[in-house]
């Protein structure tokens, strides 16, 4: 297994030097100045330590971010000597994207919570709580699965009551939301077929990760939920994907097929068309997020919630 290690090296330099090292084999092993001796620093600055040598210094996130960058796990720091660190890189497995085989129970998206992304959390919270839907309103999740998501309800609005109503086209990920949430309605139903007058409306309408999705038109959808499905007061938070997950982790940046890095192009197009249709529609719109980017709307004489952080 290689071994490297560096000390007052630029980034320029270490990149291709780790990069090298990974194709050569599963793992590598680098050796650095300790992030915690540098506490405060920008990185790349340079320092020197009370019991150690002169060195560079970059924070934990930015040795993530080279993992990630690099297609690999950031394996657990050890010290390793006064003012270093030692910690391996492991490549990610050539593994299957979890929803590769469906969004059922039998597949690895059953595996994925969404809401363990804390960024997520906090944001659809904040979503969540600038619209501050009444007590006893109604909730429509479209494309809810397992209804992993609706815990966020619980978490922005605790004790406060809601009728929930979800849409998924899974019958056995809309079993296991009905045993999660036994007094929600779930419907087997297909996006594509609203608006379904019989729904009636919402003074919230919650859809993540499915803006996107193939065979959904996202004008088509909006036209159909703002006219027939949203109350006069209630508001929307859609959620487009900014991320994709690999071996086990959420790694940053939407993909288009070969391109090596991430390319945002799409989904900054289709950001910006919703956020400029809901605008037209006479709805204040708020952009938030980071792995999953929040477009949370509502209408622009309604009173933005306080006290958004969890």
């Amino acid at each position: 297994m290689p071994h490297l290690s560096f000390t007052v090296e630029p980034l320029s330099e270490i990149l291709p030097a780790v990069r090298a090292a990974l194709e050569s084999g599963e793992e590598v092993t680098l050796e650095v100045p300790d992030p915690d001796a540098g506490l405060g620093l920008y990185a790349g600055e340079l320092y020197t330590g009370a019991a150690g040598p002169a060195g560079r210094h970059r924070p934990w996130s930015a040795w993530a971010d080279l993992a990630d960058a690099l297609g690999a796990h950031l394996l657990t720091p050890q010290p390793s000597g006064p003012g270093r660190a030692r910690f391996g890189l492991r490549r990610y497995a050539a593994a299957p994207a979890p929803d590769a085989g469906g969004y059922g129970t039998d597949g690895d998206w059953a595996r994925v919570d969404k809401l363990e992304d804390p960024v997520l959390l906090l944001t659809l919270v904040e979503a969540l709580r600038r619209i501050d839907p009444p007590a006893g309103g109604r909730v429509l999740a479209l494309g809810v699965n397992s209804g992993r998501e609706l815990d966020a309800l619980a978490l922005a609005f605790p004790g406060r009551p809601f009728t929930v109503v979800g849409l998924d086209t899974d019958a056995s990920a809309l079993a296991v939301a009905r045993g999660r949430f036994p007094r929600a309605e779930f419907l087997e139903l297909d996006v594509v077929g609203l608006p379904v007058p019989a729904l009636g409306r919402f003074d919230l309408i919650l859809a993540l990760s499915l803006l996107q999705s193939p065979g959904v038109r996202r004008d088509v959808l909006l036209k159909a939920l703002c006219r027939q499905h949203l109350s006069e007061t209630g508001g929307l938070v859609l959620g487009f994907p900014n991320a994709r997950y690999r071996d086990g982790l959420l790694s940053y940046g939407a993909r288009m097929r070969n391109f090596a890095r991430p390319d945002l192009s799409l989904l900054c197009a289709d950001v910006t068309d919703t956020r400029r249709d809901l605008q037209k529609r006479g709805f204040q719109v708020f952009v938030t997020g980071q792995y999953e980017v929040l477009l949370t709307a509502l209408p622009v004489e309604h009173r933005v919630g306080r006290d958004l952080t969890l």
